[in-house]
């Protein structure tokens, strides 16, 4: 059965930081596009970053540019999303998501057909 399963979320303090993994199963993520969404409480899920299958290309919400970093390391199957500077806004249920065999670089939700069951990331003092 092909899964996705985050991990690494948790309570952390403002300005502080937090990696969030994506690993896979029973399917490599090497021929996947991968892409971070997250949903606060209330709120609409939103993308947050994304990456693609080969090149390593890479996109940001712009609420998140220049404090998180999407990476993968195709060896371990697993993505990254390191999130520096947080912010209370950012608190939100994270998940990632993946696409294979297609060229997709962007952050619509349709275009994913694995999902995560998330991870609770919470920014509080």
């Amino acid at each position: 059965q092909l899964q996705l399963v985050e991990s690494g979320g948790g309570l952390v303090q403002p300005g502080g930081s937090l990696r969030l993994s994506c690993a896979a199963s029973a399917f490599t993520l090497d021929y996947s596009a991968i892409a971070w969404f997250r949903q606060a409480p209330g709120k609409e899920r939103e993308g947050v970053s994304c990456i693609s299958k080969s090149d390593g290309t890479t996109a940001y919400a712009d609420s998140v540019k220049g404090r998180f970093t999407i990476s993968r390391d195709n060896a371990k199957n697993t993505v990254y999303l390191q999130m520096n500077s947080l912010k209370p806004e950012d608190t939100a249920v994270y998940y990632c998501a993946a696409v294979r065999y297609s060229g997709y670089v962007g952050m619509d939700e349709r275009m994913y057909d694995y999902w995560g069951q998330g991870t609770q990331v919470t920014v509080a003092s």
